[in-house]
C-alpha cells in the first residue's frame, strides 16, 4: 500500500522578485507502507522544503500530496497533523519546556482526540509512559515529574521521537534531527530512531547531511539536487554503497562535484 505519494510537486518562493527560488521542481516520490527513506543532498537541494510541503507548512504551486490514500494537498498543516509525526533539528522544538515529561507525553497521546475539562495524567497513563521511557535507556522513566526544559538536547530529542510516535502516525518526518547533537549523542538518538520505527512499524522519511547515516539507516535512499530527485537506491544495492559511491553518483547525475561542507565533514 502507498503511504505517501508526491505527484509532480513544484514550489517557488518569492515569485517575480530578484530572490525568486524554485525549491521543488516537478517532484514525484512514492513511499510504501513500512518504508524508511533517507534523503541527502547539498544546501538548497529541496530536502527540508519537501518535508514542509508534506507537513502543509505552506501551499504548493502545482501537483498533489496523498498520505495513506487521502489527498491532503489543499489541507492546512493542522488539518493533516493527525497523519504526521515530526521531529525537528532543534531539540527545543516539539516539546513544552515548562511542562513535565508526563504532561508532554499526555499532550502527544491525546492529540486529535476529544478533550474534556479534566487534565490530570492518570495512573494508568503514567505506567504506560514509564514503560515506553524505559525503552529509551535514559533513566527518564523515573523522572516523570521533571520539567522537559531541564533535559539535555539528546534526552529531549529522544523524548520528542517517543511523542511523535505515540499515536503511530501514518508518516514520521525526521528533519536532520541529529544534526544539532554531539556525535555520541547523535548516534544514540539515531539508534533510538531505528528501534522506534521498527517496533512501531512506521513509515519514515529522514533528511540528513550525514552520508554514513543515510547509507546505514532505512531501506531506501534518495539524493536531491536543485529541487529534484537525481538518484535513488534501495535494498541490497543500498547496503553495499560507500560514501565515495554516493559522491560519484552525485557527480554523474548532477554533472558537478558535491560541494556541501557539512556533508563532506560527515564522510
Amino acid at each position: 500500500m502507498n503511504m505517501l505519494e508526491l505527484k509532480h510537486v513544484s514550489k517557488t518562493f518569492n515569485i517575480g522578485t530578484i530572490n525568486e527560488k524554485a525549491a521543488l521542481k516537478n517532484l514525484t516520490l512514492t513511499m510504501n507502507e513500512g518504508d524508511f527513506v533517507t534523503v541527502i543532498g547539498g544546501n538548497g537541494a529541496g530536502k527540508s522544503t519537501m518535508l514542509n510541503a508534506i507537513a502543509g507548512v505552506w501551499p504548493i504551486d502545482t501537483g498533489s500530496i496523498v498520505i495513506n490514500g487521502q489527498d491532503v494537498t489543499g489541507l492546512a498543516d493542522y488539518q493533516r497533523a493527525y497523519l504526521i509525526g515530526r521531529v525537528f533539528q532543534d531539540p527545543m522544538m516539539g516539546t513544552a519546556p515548562d511542562m513535565q515529561i508526563a504532561e508532554n507525553l499526555a499532550l502527544a497521546a491525546r492529540r486529535g482526540k476529544h478533550r474534556t475539562l479534566r487534565w490530570g495524567v492518570t495512573a494508568k497513563e503514567k505506567e504506560e509512559y514509564r514503560s515506553r521511557l524505559a525503552d529509551l535507556h535514559l533513566g527518564l522513566e523515573d523522572r516523570l515529574t521533571q520539567k522537559v526544559g531541564l533535559l539535555s538536547g539528546g534526552q529531549r530529542q529522544a523524548l520528542t521521537l517517543l511523542m511523535a510516535s505515540l499515536q503511530k502516525p501514518k508518516l514520521l518526518l525526521l528533519d536532520e534531527h541529529t544534526a544539532a547533537l554531539d556525535p555520541k549523542t547523535a548516534a544514540n538518538v539515531l539508534d533510538t530512531t531505528r528501534t522506534i520505527v521498527q517496533r512501531e512499524h512506521l513509515t519514515a522519511l529522514m533528511v540528513t547531511h550525514n552520508m554514513k547515516d543515510a547509507i546505514a539507516t532505512g531501506n531506501r535512499l534518495i539524493m536531491m539536487h536543485e529541487g529534484k530527485i537525481i538518484f535513488e537506491v534501495q535494498g541490497e544495492e543500498k547496503k553495499k554503497l560507500t560514501v565515495d559511491d554516493l559522491m560519484r553518483q552525485f557527480q554523474i547525475a548532477a554533472g558537478e562535484e558535491f560541494a556541501d561542507d557539512q556533508s563532506l565533514l560527515n564522510r
